[in-house]
């Protein structure tokens, strides 16, 4: 399994997961918390560079996560999303601000139509933001940028509501309406 990711580690790329589609040989004991930390059989995995190397194997296939090479496929644990939006750089302002992210296995990522940016509310109204990062994975932006993210917002009407939300390469992405502000 980790051959196949090193191989295209070394070309510069990520592996092409999405072209694999191998027999599924069972799950194994690893899971994401939702702070990003990689566990094995209830262990911290401390290697960063280990935990990038897995996260380039990492497939989605409806609400089930797998690691993948061209030969195996197994199931893993996710407790929200798998990968953390670690810090943010905006450029610009308005429609032309520029929004990116790097997560912590180091994938960099703006903001855009094909990496949206939602905002997921709980039943007491408690914020989950998350920016897609690719093939059906997203990053849940941390705390801290998400107040960044947040100060970068504007409203903007959409849909015939006003909504509080933040541009990013052209595209605007709603927070919360207005109208459930509290000032």
């Amino acid at each position: 399994m980790i051959s196949a990711a090193r191989t295209a580690e070394k070309a510069g790329k990520l592996p092409p997961v999405h072209l694999w589609d191998p027999p599924f040989c069972g799950d194994i004991d690893m899971e994401i918390r939702r702070d990003g930390t990689w566990f094995h059989e209830g262990t911290p995995i401390g290697r960063k560079p280990l935990v990038r190397l897995f996260s380039t194997i990492l497939k989605r296939e409806g609400d089930a996560y797998f690691l993948v090479t061209p030969v195996e496929k197994v199931g893993i644990r996710v407790e929200d999303a798998p990968f953390v939006a670690v810090d943010l750089e905006a450029r610009g302002a308005g429609p032309d601000q520029v929004v990116t992210f790097t997560t912590n296995v180091g994938d960099v990522v703006v903001a855009d139509r094909d990496h949206a940016i939602r905002v997921v509310r709980d039943d007491s109204g408690e914020p989950s933001p998350y920016v897609h990062v690719r093939a059906g994975l997203e990053a849940l932006i941390d705390r801290k940028n998400f107040y960044r993210l947040v100060d970068l917002g504007e409203a903007h009407k959409v849909g015939g509501t006003d909504w509080f939300g933040v541009w990013s390469a052209g595209e605007f992405f709603p927070i919360i309406p207005v109208a459930e502000l509290q000032v």
